[in-house]
Formats: C-alpha cells, structure tokens, sequence
C-alpha cells in the first residue's frame, strides 16, 4: 500500500516536493493550501485579462538542477531569435541549447528570454541597478558628490567593520557609509520598518551576498569585453543577470502546470483548506486536522509524512511544544507583508506620440524617493507582452511593503489604488487622470524578517528537526528569505531524506546559507546532494 504525505502549502516547495515524491517515491502526496489557487506568493494573478507577477519572478538559477526541471515543465519557446544555436555552460561543461517548441499549434506553455534591467528612481532621476560609476550616474549626482562617494567606499574598504553583525555593517563594509545613506538605507527601512542597524547581516548575506562596488565594477569592465551568449551566465552575479527565463503567462503558470501534473500523477490538491491541527505520536506525525474554509468542515488525514510550508509560528502553535522558550521564540518571529495595487493606464508621463512607455525595456524600478511610500514599481508589458490585455496601454505593479493591519492594509481597495495612483503621479511618472482600471491584492506573511526573535531562531529548528517525519521546507516554512529555486532545492532535499530513510535534515536547512550558493557558485551536481560545510551544518 502506498504511503501518505501531506503537504501544507500548494507553492513552489509544496509543489516539487509534490511531483519528486510521485516521480521518486511510493508516496502519495495530499497538499492542502488556503489560497484559491495554487503558485503561493509565485502565482500569478489574473484581473480583467491583465496579469499580475507578485513581487516580480525571475527564473534563474546557479543549480543545474532547478534549471533543467523548469525547462522540463515549461520548454524554452523556439523561435526566441536570441538565443537559436547558443551554447550554455554548465559546470564547466559546454552544450548546445535547442529551444523546444510548443506541444501543438497556439499551445502557449513556453518559456521567453527576457531582458533584465531593474533602475533606481531617485531624486526625480534614474540610475542604473545595480549602480554603475559610470558618466549618467555622475551626471545625475555631480561630481562634487560622486568624488565624496568614491572617497566613502574607499574608507570603509580599509576600515572595515568587524564583526560584521548588522545590516547596516553589511553595506557600509561594501559601499562605503555615504553610498549605503544615499542608496540603500531608506529603501531597506521602508521594507522592512525598522532600522537596519536592528537586521541582522544574514539578510544581505543570503539576498545580495557577492554584489559591491568592486563588483559592479568588474561586471563593467565585462561588459566591453567580446563573449559568447550563455544562458546559465553562472560567472554572473545574480543581481547582475541581464537575461532570464519566464513564463509566456507569468510564474503562476509553471506552478499551474505542475499542479496539473501532480494530479494526473495520482497526487491530490484541495485548494480552500487550512490546516487546523496536528496529531502526533512521540517524535512522529500521524495526522493533521483539515478545515475546508467554504463549508467550515474539518476532517482528519492520517499521513506518514508531514511537509510544512506554513509559517513557522503556525507549525509550532499546532505541535504545542512543552518547551517554553521554543513557543516564545517562534510567536515573536516577525513577518512583513505586502500589497499591490495593479493599474492600467493609457501612458506613462513623457511619452511622444504613438507611445505608451517612455522606458521600454525596466522589468522593475526601485522608488528611492522619501517623499513617497511606494516601494518597488512593476511594468508587465516588459516582463512578458501577452501579460497585458490591451497592448496600446500599460500595466503597472505599485508595490508597498506594510504590516498586516496597520493603515496602508486597513485602506479599503478604492481608498488604495486613489493613493497609489496618486504617489506615482506626485513623483512625474503618470498622470493620474490616465488611469483606466486596478485592482489591490494583499499578501500576508510575505517577507520573513530577520530581527525581533529570529537570531533564537535555531532553537526552535532543532525542536523541529526532532520530529522524525517533519520537514520544513520553502521560504514561511524555513522563515528564510527565499527565492524560488532555494524552496524547490529545499523540498528536493526533504524528497531525498524519505528515498534514503535519513533523519539527517541538514541538507535541507544548508540551502541558502553557504557563502558560494546560488550567487557565486559554479552550479549543484545533479548527481549529489548539496555539499554542506562544518559551519552551515551549525547555522
């Protein structure tokens, strides 16, 4: 008889964990998820034919792995003139790349190859992301303040600052104090709501681990180089990537696709349930309680398995540890969350006849500006064209980082887009009597945080990692900062302990923690586990 794991959460570590135990095991996955649709806070939100990317998804790893299974899913559309005959290098390994073509006529489950370019927007200004010394970004600062910058990096190079605990630490030691005050350190703040003197260094260690000034300009002094176009770019720092992998629709529809595949493999989704409670024998799962939200049902599902996405303050509270300490560190773990209002608009401000965006190619621009709350802005025609309803206007994503209930989130959703709509015209770039249409999603628990209770946070992954089926897994589930190929790496990692009978949950925790993953490393052997050092195995 098959065995049972359930699965808490339908996003991208719910649903790979879902497909390699079907692939891999004699499994049978159940994954319960509350939303009304599955992808998590990679889905993919569809309003009136205009489709909204959360938060912005680029597919690209460093992992051979991650990339060979995306491509697996959705295939690279052929046709993508840029990249006929190019050659990707993995691991040192040369191969020729052919793009696949679409399973039958107008069938549109296909990968693009879209250009990258992220922009700060600052001072009414744009500059280039990441920062380049080069003549615009002088240009826009001055040359008085452009040679104080120089002059701040190139003491902080020799003063470093040691140890290197905050977030604060973490920039200042690679941009220099003036550089983190004028780049870096309001837009942060306004992420995350406190002091980055109050974050701890791991949050830069884990997102943008690698990228400095020296950095940037090592990637400028490449670019004049001659080169080989190559997909993977694994020499590339990840904020650094110019190209990347997308959905035609948008993230939401890889996991669509993977869901479908999960149930026509045998495995099970029910959307609309929560998990209510769990059932435990000594240091085993045996069940867990599921309310259908729509009928207020609850039902028990006996498992053998149990893989958790949910927040780690939920899991604990259903496990009702008698460890006093870990129920307190795991209550005060803190989150932030987040909203979008999506709008539509004729144009954009300081367009010319006949066009619509007076930036063609910016996935995302960072709003520096204090004057505003907005934090990132989002253009979907430039993530994907067929993202947009109508192709003569534009669909935009005003991204705000807030806390749940506080007076952003408790704005009703025409009381928000009317603010939003107005910041993005009080800082030049519309015009607010532009705007044809918008819709407002809310995302609880989006951002792990990393200050408050988490440097304690290890106490209570050991309590977890003393359940012998549980595992732990995706970016709520690990409250880990992480991308989406780390929550696949990571729901691979837990598939691998149940095909081995290993209670060894090392593996899984060393994602997304190594100095070299993901940002520097030369890819993951698809034949091994991830090498894990000393040190990452203490984290």
């Amino acid at each position: 008889m098959r065995k049972t794991a359930v699965i808490a959460g339908a996003g991208p570590a719910g649903l790979t964990a879902a497909l390699e135990l079907l692939r891999r095991t004699e499994y049978k996955p159940l994954v319960f998820d509350l939303d009304s649709q599955v992808g998590g806070i990679s889905k993919t939100v569809n309003y009136r034919g205009n489709r909204m990317d959360l938060g912005g998804h680029r597919f690209f790893s460093k992992s051979d792995w991650v990339m060979n299974w995306w491509q697996e899913i959705l295939p690279v559309a052929a046709g993508e003139a840029e990249i006929d005959g190019v050659t990707l290098a993995y691991q040192g390994q040369r191969r020729e790349f052919t793009p696949v073509a679409a399973s039958g006529p107008g069938d549109g489950r296909v990968m693009l190859v879209r250009p990258r370019l992220s922009r700060i927007y600052y001072r009414r200004r744009f500059f280039d992301y990441p920062l380049k010394l080069n003549a615009q970004t002088i240009g826009n600062l001055g040359l008085l303040e452009g040679g104080l910058l120089g002059a701040s990096y190139a003491w902080s190079r020799l003063n470093q600052r040691n140890p290197e605990s905050t977030l604060e630490d973490f920039f200042i030691n690679r941009f220099g104090d003036r550089l983190y005050r004028t780049f870096f350190k309001d837009y942060t703040e306004k992420v995350w709501g406190v002091p980055c003197e109050r974050i701890s260094a791991e949050w830069g260690a884990q997102r943008i681990k690698g990228l400095s000034v020296t950095s940037a300009l090592k990637h400028a002094l490449g670019q004049m180089l001659p080169r080989k176009q190559d997909l993977a770019q694994k020499s590339v720092e990840t904020s650094l990537i110019e190209r990347f992998l997308y959905p035609r629709l948008g993230p939401g529809q890889m996991w669509e696709e993977v869901a479908a595949r999960v149930v026509a493999a045998g495995g099970e989704i029910f959307l609309g349930h929560r998990i209510v409670g769990l059932d435990r024998d000594g240091d085993r799962i045996t069940g867990a309680k599921v309310m259908d939200v729509g009928t207020g049902e609850v039902r028990s599902v006996a498992c053998d398995a149990f893989l958790s996405t949910m927040p780690v303050r939920e899991l604990v509270g259903q496990l009702r540890p008698e460890d006093a300490r870990v129920r307190e560190i795991a209550h005060g773990l803190p989150y932030r969350d987040f909203m979008t209002a999506g709008i539509v608009v004729r144009r954009m401000a300081g367009t010319g006849a006949g066009s619509t965006l007076p930036f063609p190619a910016d996935n995302w621009i960072y709003i520096q500006e204090p004057d505003v709350r907005i934090g990132r802005l989002q253009i979907f025609n430039n993530w994907s064209p067929h993202l947009v309803a109508d192709p003569a206007t534009v669909s935009l994503g005003l991204e705000y980082f807030c806390n749940e209930g506080d007076d952003l989130w408790s704005m009703t959703d025409t009381q928000f887009l009317a603010f939003a709509a107005q910041e993005l015209e009080k800082i030049g770039l519309i015009d607010s009597r532009d705007v044809l249409d918008g819709t407002v999603v809310r995302v609880p628990k989006a951002y792990p945080a990393y200050f408050g209770e988490y440097p304690r946070i290890g106490q209570v992954r050991s309590y977890l990692d003393g359940i012998r089926n549980l595992y732990a897994i995706g970016r709520n589930g690990m409250h880990r900062y992480n991308n989406q190929d780390h929550s696949m790496l990571a729901a691979k990692a837990a598939v691998d302990c149940l095909v081995d009978g290993s209670s060894d949950k090392s593996d899984i925790w060393a994602v997304n923690t190594e100095e070299d993953y993901h940002e520097t490393r030369q890819g993951i052997d698809d034949s091994r586990r991830l090498e894990t050092s000393p040190a990452a195995r203490a984290a």
